[in-house]
């Protein structure tokens, strides 16, 4: 069967790093993309980090500097959601990984967007399901599951709601493919697979450290020399965000209902004391200003 192709604006909520990674994937490919986020400064930052992003490309020659600035035109920002959901048919929400965050966006959207329009959502853990839900279309909801950072890695998980029909899979697998992405379908569960795998490791390598088993960059070296992983788990909490990591075990251990999910205590001293990782200067490890 053919699939229906993406023909209006793509429109992408939320313009922090993942937000502003899949606004650029977006809109390299062809896209146009209304990119928001809740004020003005937000969203500049959100086409700065873009902007810098395209010049990186460039310079490594993956890109022509042509083609960078045609992407970067096609992108425009603004805080007025819902007032400019006109002409979309694929939203992307890429806001703060909180439950009702999300779910207040998604009741906003259902209202806002044309009955035609499906919503993809980027969160980590959160069920699709539960998100459909808050809509009067859950049959056009689905998860998107980028990884940071977003135009490098080749990998969306492509999560299926319980409603989540399969017309809605088909065109969504379809554009991530189109994207140069590889996507792989998994069904609703908490942490989907790269979570529900993932989290636990950098859980486990938090309880080392705050055990006293070996220091952060011990733990780091034993994981990418012993295990061939190419970033240490605690340095990749802190790429991915200390808190960030904290919400996905809090979703792990609360749907699970298992204490091996439950969120390394240190963990939590990190996040409570502003430790959040590269984006905020310092998680397990330093990094300056």
């Amino acid at each position: 069967m053919e699939t229906a192709a993406f023909s209006g604006h793509v429109a992408v909520v939320g313009a922090g790093a993942m937000g502003a990674g899949i606004a650029q994937v977006f809109a390299v490919s062809g896209r146009r993309v209304r990119l928001f986020d809740v004020s003005e400064a937000a969203v500049n930052r959100g086409l700065g980090a873009m902007a810098s992003s395209l010049e990186r490309i460039v310079r490594k020659g993956a890109l022509t500097a042509e083609a960078a600035e045609a992407a970067r035109r096609r992108v425009e920002g603004g805080a007025d959601l819902p007032e400019r959901l006109d002409g979309v048919n694929l939203v992307v929400e890429a806001v703060a990984e909180q439950r009702e965050t999300k779910a207040a966006l998604f009741r906003r959207l259902d209202a806002a967007a044309p009955p035609e329009t499906i919503f993809a959502s980027n969160t980590s853990s959160i069920s699709i399901t539960w998100l459909g839900a808050q809509t009067g279309r859950p049959d056009r909801v689905i998860g998107m599951h980028f990884f940071n950072p977003v135009p490098v890695m080749p990998l969306v998980e492509i999560v299926r709601g319980l409603a989540t029909s399969d017309e809605t899979h088909r065109r969504i697998a379809a554009e991530t493919e189109r994207l140069g992405k590889t996507a792989v379908t998994v069904q609703d569960a908490p942490g989907f697979v790269a979570n529900r795998i993932l989290m636990p490791m950098i859980n486990e390598a938090a309880y080392c450290l705050m055990e006293g088993v070996a220091e952060a960059a011990d733990i780091d070296q034993v994981m990418k020399l012993g295990a061939g992983h190419p970033m240490g788990p605690l340095a990749l909490a802190d790429l991915i965000g200390l808190d960030v990591c904290l919400s996905i075990m809090e979703v792990l251990h609360r749907d699970l209902g298992e204490d091996k999910y439950r969120p390394c205590p240190h963990l939590r001293r990190l996040v409570a004391a502003g430790r959040l990782g590269r984006k905020s200067g310092a998680g397990f490890f330093d990094y300056g200003a």
